[in-house]
């Protein structure tokens, strides 16, 4: 079964179910991959988690619902998975800018998210370059955030790891002053749980360090794909539209998967524009 035709049975599964409790490991099972493994796919694919589509999903319908029948806000609260009214208020507004109550209001607007279909199109036809790495563990020290979404949300998260450089000036001057290679930074991914991953900011140490909001990162052992952004003054910009041709291109023809090790961007920020540019490093494992 290709990947494709794997991911479109997960979503009518999630579709068919989107009234019960939904089992991501279920979901996974419908094309034959790790709950991890899918997720991560999913959402590099989509620019969403699957937490943020089904929730997403739940939100539509029960706007709808509650726009042209006369169901009661809590019933369609406990319908669609809350435990209490409350809950449900909170995300509603979140998702539509008004709360239940008012879906019945003449003219109120709702907001609509769509079923995902997938269709078939033809892409590929380039080259990438990539190697194939075993790395060595690595000890990074770095400054880490928690967030939430996905990390190749252009329009959400996205922006929420490049605030975290923004507002990170100070602790990016204390990191200079440790650093082994004067030009690279890492951008480093881990702790992929359901809607939520840690984000941190580092450089290459050598020496353990116990500096106030440093933190130790220790990367074990293990085996990368390595892919290069082309040169540019930000290849920041680059990088999510290189990690969806990885996955939408370049995973499906391997015996390769990703791992639940950390990812790292290894950025080489030289002063020279002709010389910048960034290194994907993609956990891997056999499928």
């Amino acid at each position: 079964m290709d990947w494709i035709t794997g991911i479109q049975q997960a979503i009518d599964y999630i579709e068919d179910n989107l009234t019960e409790t939904i089992d991501y490991e279920e979901v996974a099972k419908r094309c034959y991959s790790s709950s991890y493994h899918f997720q991560r796919v999913f959402s590099i694919l989509c620019g969403y988690t699957l937490g943020e589509y089904i929730r997403n999903r739940r939100l539509t319908l029960a706007g709808r619902e509650l726009a042209t029948t006369n169901a009661k806000v809590i019933d369609v609260a406990m319908k669609y998975g809350y435990e209490s009214p409350d809950s449900f208020a909170k995300a509603f507004q979140k998702f539509h800018g008004i709360l239940p109550s008012q879906a019945r209001n003449n003219g109120s607007n709702l907001k609509s998210f769509s079923r995902l279909v997938l269709k078939f199109s033809l892409e590929g036809g380039t080259t990438m370059n990539y190697r194939i790495v075993d790395k060595e563990s690595l000890v990074l020290l770095g400054h880490g955030i928690k967030c939430s979404g996905c990390p190749t949300n252009a329009d959400n998260t996205y922006e929420e790891t490049k605030r975290h450089w923004q507002k990170s000036k100070d602790i990016i001057r204390k990191l200079k002053t440790f650093r082994n290679d004067a030009p690279v930074w890492y951008d480093v991914y881990t702790d992929f749980v359901n809607d939520e991953f840690t984000h941190i900011i580092a450089v290459d140490s050598s020496t353990a360090h116990t500096e106030k909001d440093l933190i130790n990162i220790s990367i074990p052992a293990h085996k990368y794909a390595v892919f290069e952004t082309s040169c540019c003054e930000s290849p920041d910009d680059e990088w999510v539209l290189l990690m969806k041709k990885i996955v939408a291109e370049w995973l499906p023809t391997t015996q390769y998967k990703i791992s639940e090790h950390p990812q790292i961007n290894r950025l080489f920020f030289n002063d020279d524009y002709s010389e910048r540019y960034m290194e994907i490093w993609i956990p891997i494992e056999e499928k």
